[in-house]
């Protein structure tokens, strides 16, 4: 089958599309033909390495001099080719979606899966619109009802509301009954205020840690502010979520990354500060899938897919991804 994989840490240049045998349906796994997937920050990050000290403190995915697993690609949508042993919820022909996280191997023709990585894919998405769900819609969710726990008329700050994580918190947060404000980019205003946030914020004009609001629930998406800063934004009472994947470093690796605000969370939450909450240790959830397939065939949230790419071009769509400033979800075909 064919399949981009990548033996050294490097830029997209590292990417091959090549042929490699198939995988086999084994014990509780399930075999899925590929018919689309998403790409996310944690493509690009662990295609360079990045950041450093993500080689130490993650082994299992990070190795000495490339990545442990060689195929890329943790999101996808397709169809059952097969099952394993002992499976009986899933039989050829099922459409499917599901998040592979740190197993990778979805930009592929052909994929095993176990059966805590899936859920049958949503009525009415195509293979596109079901890929870019579910990493960067499981981890909106769990962010939204799990950590910050967010209540009916509370009020919520998304400092990264047009990027792939923020388009779906900004749906989820409505769905929630929340008031929402989104921060973004000039050109991505009417993207947020489309995805049904009462507010939205133009970075590159007003810094809203300086602007004196105060919000129930601050969801910081990006990492590009000081942990003391954001916390000027939250009530005394409120909720400060730091689950932001940082931004590429033009490229180029860095020490900490976005490891460095975390861990600065850590610590806040570790002396006593409650209102400071780590985004942390977010598995892949077949019911969180099952949660967003309610709401995606309600018609409550719309996955918003900026541009699709085909696999032999997957190298493009992740630089398009880390380097040109996409909005939204970028998907691969296969």
């Amino acid at each position: 089958m064919k399949a981009i994989v990548q033996e050294r840490y490097g830029s997209a240049e590292e990417l091959r599309l090549i042929d490699i045998d198939p995988p086999a349906a084994g014990e509780g796994e399930v075999l899925v033909r590929v018919r689309a997937a998403a790409v996310n920050a944690r493509d690009w990050h662990v295609m360079r390495g990045d950041p450093y000290l993500a080689r130490l403190m993650m082994p299992s995915n990070f190795g000495p001099r490339g990545p442990r697993r060689a195929v890329r690609g943790s999101d996808f949508a397709g169809v059952v080719e097969a099952v394993g042993p002992g499976v009986t919820t899933f039989e050829p022909g099922d459409e499917v979606y599901g998040d592979l996280r740190e197993a990778d191997g979805t930009f592929a023709e052909l994929v095993a899966v176990p059966l805590g990585f899936l859920e049958r894919k949503p009525a009415g998405l195509t293979f596109e619109q079901a890929a870019a769900v579910p990493l960067a819609g499981t981890t909106a969710l769990l962010a939204l009802r799990d950590f910050a726990k967010l209540r009916p008329g509370e009020t919520i700050l998304i400092n990264g509301a047009s990027g792939g994580v923020g388009t779906f918190a900004v749906q989820v947060a409505k769905a929630f009954g929340a008031t929402v404000t989104g921060v973004c980019s000039t050109r991505n205003l009417g993207l947020v205020t489309e995805l049904g946030a009462d507010d939205v914020i133009d970075y590159k004009r007003d810094n809203f840690t300086q602007a004196g609001e105060r919000y129930d629930v601050v969801l910081d998406l990006v990492g590009n502010h000081a942990l003391g800063d954001l916390l000027r934004a939250v009530k005394p009472d409120g909720r400060l979520v730091l689950g932001g994947g940082g931004v590429s470093g033009g490229g180029r690796p860095t020490v900490f990354g976005p490891m460095a605000l975390v861990i600065r969370a850590q610590l806040a939450a570790r002396f006593g500060d409650k209102r400071v909450i780590p985004l942390i240790n977010i598995a892949p959830n077949p019911q969180a899938l099952a949660t967003l397939r309610h709401h995606l065939e309600s018609g409550d949230i719309t996955p918003a897919v900026d541009r699709t790419f085909p696999l032999e071009k997957a190298a493009d769509a992740i630089r398009y991804l880390e380097l040109d400033h996409a909005r939204a979800k970028v998907v691969i075909t296969v």
